[in-house]
Order: C-alpha cells, then sequence, then structure tokens
C-alpha cells in the first residue's frame, strides 16, 4: 500500500476495502464467490447496496436463463448481479454515468479481479449518444436505479428504448419500496411497460444472507406492454 510522504496510508486507500459474496448451497464451498471493490468515499457508486445483493441472489437462482444470455446492468455501481451473470455464462455489458469515471475505472479493477470479461460502458440515462444504440440486450438489470424521483423519467426512457431494441426483452429490477408501488406504476403506464412479475426480495434469499439485509426490499421484471413474456426458468 503506498502512502504519503510522511509514510501514513492515502487518505482514499483507508476507504478502500474488499468484500466477498458467495452464492451456492454451501457456504463452506460456494459455487461461485465474487470480489468486489467498495470505496466508502463515493457517495453512492461504489458500495454495495442491499438491493445489489438481493438481484445477485436473484440471478443466481435464475442462472441457467442466465446462461448465454446478453446482459446489460444499468448504474452498475460496483457490479455485483451484472458480474454474476458474468461468471454464470451471460454476455455482460456494466454501465454507469458517463461523467462518473472513478465508478468505470473501479469496474475494470473488479473484473479483472475476478478475472471475467465485461464490456465496460459509459451510459447516462436520458442521453442518446451511439453506445445506446450498440446495445441488444436480452436482460436488463437495476439494482436500487428507483432512489432519485428525478432522474426516473430519463431511467425507464432508457429502459424503454433498450427493450424496444431487443423485442422479448426484460428489465429485471430490485428497489426499495419507501412509499408504495403506485409511483413506479404510473411510470410503466406512461412508458408502455408492464409488470410481469413482482417479488419480496427476501422471500427467495438464503437464511444466512436475510439477517444482513432490512427494509421492503422488491424485485420486478418488467416488459413492454404489447408483448407477451417468456416463462422464467427455475433452478
Amino acid at each position: 500500500m503506498e502512502g504519503n510522504s510522511s509514510g501514513e496510508p492515502a487518505a482514499d486507500q483507508l476507504m478502500t476495502t474488499t468484500s466477498r459474496h458467495q452464492f451456492g448451497d454451501d457456504p463452506d464451498e460456494p459455487a461461485v464467490a465474487i470480489s468486489v471493490i467498495e470505496n466508502m468515499k463515493e457517495e453512492y457508486g461504489l458500495f454495495v447496496w442491499p438491493c445489489s445483493i438481493v438481484l445477485a441472489e436473484y440471478v443466481w437462482q435464475q442462472r441457467l436463463r442466465f446462461s448465454g444470455a446478453t446482459v446489460v446492468e444499468l448504474g452498475a455501481g460496483t457490479s455485483l448481479p451484472g458480474l454474476v451473470a458474468a461468471k454464470v455464462g451471460a454476455h455482460v455489458t456494466l454501465t454507469d454515468d458517463a461523467n462518473k469515471l472513478e465508478v468505470l475505472d473501479n469496474m475494470r479493477r473488479v473484473c479483472h479481479l475476478n478475472k471475467l470479461h465485461c464490456n465496460i460502458l459509459g451510459l447516462t440515462w436520458g442521453v442518446w449518444d451511439a453506445s445506446i444504440f450498440t446495445l441488444c440486450p436480452r436482460i436488463i438489470l437495476g439494482a436500487d436505479v428507483l432512489y432519485d424521483n428525478d432522474a426516473f423519467d430519463d431511467l425507464f426512457a432508457t429502459v424503454t428504448f433498450l427493450l424496444q431494441n431487443s423485442p422479448g426483452s426484460v428489465f429485471i429490477t430490485t428497489y426499495h419500496n419507501r412509499s408504495g408501488h403506485h409511483h413506479i406504476e404510473f411510470l410503466m403506464v406512461k412508458w408502455g411497460l408492464k409488470c410481469v412479475k413482482l417479488l419480496d426480495g427476501l422471500s427467495f434469499m438464503p437464511p444466512c444472507k436475510v439477517s444482513g439485509l432490512s427494509g421492503n426490499l422488491q424485485l420486478a421484471e418488467i416488459s413492454l406492454s404489447n408483448e407477451v413474456a417468456e416463462p422464467t426458468v427455475s433452478h
């Protein structure tokens, strides 16, 4: 560890930690383990929030569905759900705000740490630059992306475009249901979307992980309202 001129560790390094997340039935011999570099200095982007843990577990439990699929994670931050998807054989593009260079750089470091190849892309919601037109995901992931009311329309505009760009695709998101589902339902109607599955986020979590989570966590699968959802595959 490098330090400053006095020999003390730099402040940024003191705020950095690596967390380990395991998936599988046997906690002593996990089938998959992901290491994530977190930085407590960052306000939002480099911390593993409960919604990320829930969505990552869902990806693991639906791993047959994700194997071989083209996946885009929006607002990925520490990227745990996308990394699990890559680990089970998905072709993953991790995205976050194009202006958050530190977050995008951390994504590259985490992929290298876990020996995973993911595309890293700066993608700002509601901005129609060249990068978004190259994406045709089968599955869109978003963990705790529904936290800022002012960004909801930009998020749903981006999600709707990606769903339209890839017929039959689905948006899977986890969020804290802080004020009821009504605002999200309104936006889904506004953007021509529908919820095809809504789950209590703790209902499918292993008991060993539930104790570390709190809040009314929800998981929703969302598709275009004029499409018939494909059946999910459980394992």
